[in-house]
């Protein structure tokens, strides 16, 4: 009964195509479509992540290159990299050989501030830029692109900039240094350095560019057009002259989610142009919405969703309720042929959120094998999702409003600077991008 639930509320579930119009979630499209605002499957397994390597011409982050930052770091790598949560690169092997030559560089990620509070899936980027912080030890730059979302959205400046400071808490409870993170609002920011970056990617790229890569129109906002040149901006070090001075050539590592790649396509195109270096990156796969893998999370719908805000009661009510189940329709058929797992989103939240590696893989198999029914992996995972969120609301309960402030002034961090990457050029050439 439970099983066929939650298979009922994920057909009934609505979400939209890329222009915006509302599609029943049964009603997949014939090809994978990702973009910075729109994801959607075309298998209720999820995205095709080898295809989507291959369609923006990214690399796998395989085994080898995992085992290489353990042994540059000292550290076991993080079960996101273990069970390919981070799939893909860009350059991370150049950043690598910097470190091994015992060089630095800085992290980079960012949030668009879409709601007062965040979603489980807004955690992954900051979670593994959090580990990528504390274990090579540099300073991190995190952009609230509340300038973003009044171009898109239909709400105002002064709601994007209240909901990008409310983001600010979640984002300052996950743990970072304040000693070496800067959080800043593009609206309270963008001026000086930053701004004469702006500008010059902006003259450097031209509309037909942002049009093939974006999907801009002549009915679409300049805004939007001129967006793409602000996210760019703080993939170069001398944006930031409180942390960096007026250095440019410091590199820069960018943790997020694939639907951002196109912004960073464009930006690492530009960066020779401008005498800048490349940023490197990472891409995470998607955290699926309760109602299966065939799109992400949506932060305007409550029911897609886990929020940080949820109370225990609502999120075993939301699991239980809406979790989109690989079981099967009886529990005598479930015995003999086992699970779906590959669909199940309780296995893909697990995979996401259960750290004991064995005890992950145990579940699974069990599940896959019919020895567990849906009901007990729900369980599981709501005590899972439990202590995560409970301590996740603890933690942001002592992040005040003197904290977010302090985050967001612009200040020197703890950073180590190299020579100048042009002392190094005879020797560094095959290192730096």
């Amino acid at each position: 009964k439970e099983t066929n639930k939650s298979k009922k509320a994920a057909s009934n579930y609505s979400m939209k195509d890329k222009n915006g119009t509302a599609t029943s979630g049964a009603e997949a499209p014939e090809e994978d479509v990702v973009d910075p605002w729109t994801v959607t499957a075309s298998s209720n397994k999820g995205i095709d992540y080898d295809k989507l390597i291959d369609k923006f011409g990214c690399s796998s982050l395989n085994e080898s290159l995992i085992e290489r930052l353990e042994k540059a770091t000292g550290k076991t790598a993080h079960h996101f990299l273990k069970r390919g949560i981070f799939f893909s690169h860009r350059e991370l092997d150049k950043i690598l050989s910097l470190v091994e030559q015992g060089r630095s560089f800085y992290l980079y990620t960012g949030r668009g501030p879409s709601s007062d509070a965040m979603h489980l899936g807004h955690l992954v980027p900051f979670i593994m830029t959090k580990w990528l912080q504390d274990v090579f030890d540099v300073p991190l730059v995190i952009q609230l692109t509340d300038d973003e979302k009044y171009l898109w959205k239909d709400i105002t400046l002064e709601q994007c900039n209240k909901m990008a400071h409310d983001n600010a808490k979640d984002i300052i409870a996950i743990g970072f240094d304040i000693n070496k993170t800067f959080i800043f609002s593009d609206q309270e920011y963008m001026n000086g350095p930053f701004y004469a970056n702006v500008l010059k990617v902006q003259k450097h790229v031209t509309f037909n560019q942002v049009k093939g890569i974006f999907g801009f129109d002549e009915s679409t906002n300049i805004g939007k057009i001129m967006f793409p040149a602000i996210q760019a901006s703080p993939s170069f070090s001398n944006s930031f002259p409180e942390i960096f001075g007026d250095r440019n050539d410091v590199p820069c590592l960018i943790p997020c989610a694939i639907d951002q790649d196109p912004y960073f396509r464009m930006t690492r195109d530009v960066a020779p142009r401008l005498g800048y270096q490349k940023p490197a990156l990472i891409h995470s796969v998607f955290f699926p919405a309760l109602q299966g893998a065939s799109t992400k999370m949506s932060s305007s719908d409550q029911n897609t969703s886990i929020f940080l805000t949820d109370t225990q009661k609502e999120i075993k009510k939301k699991i239980n309720r809406n979790a989109f189940s690989g079981g099967r329709d009886t529990v005598e058929e479930h015995r003999e042929r086992g699970a779906d797992v590959a669909v199940d989103v309780s296995c893909m939240y697990l995979r996401f959120f259960e750290p004991d590696q064995e005890k992950y893989e145990d579940i699974v198999a069990k599940y896959g094998r019919g020895d567990l029914l849906t009901g007990e992996v729900k369980a599981h995972l709501i005590g899972v999702l439990q202590k995560l969120v409970g301590e996740h609301q603890e933690r942001r309960k002592l992040v005040t409003d003197e904290t977010v402030l302090q985050f967001m002034t612009p200040r020197p961090l703890n950073f180590r600077p190299d020579p100048p990457v042009t002392t190094k050029i005879k020797t560094a050439t095959t290192t730096v991008a």
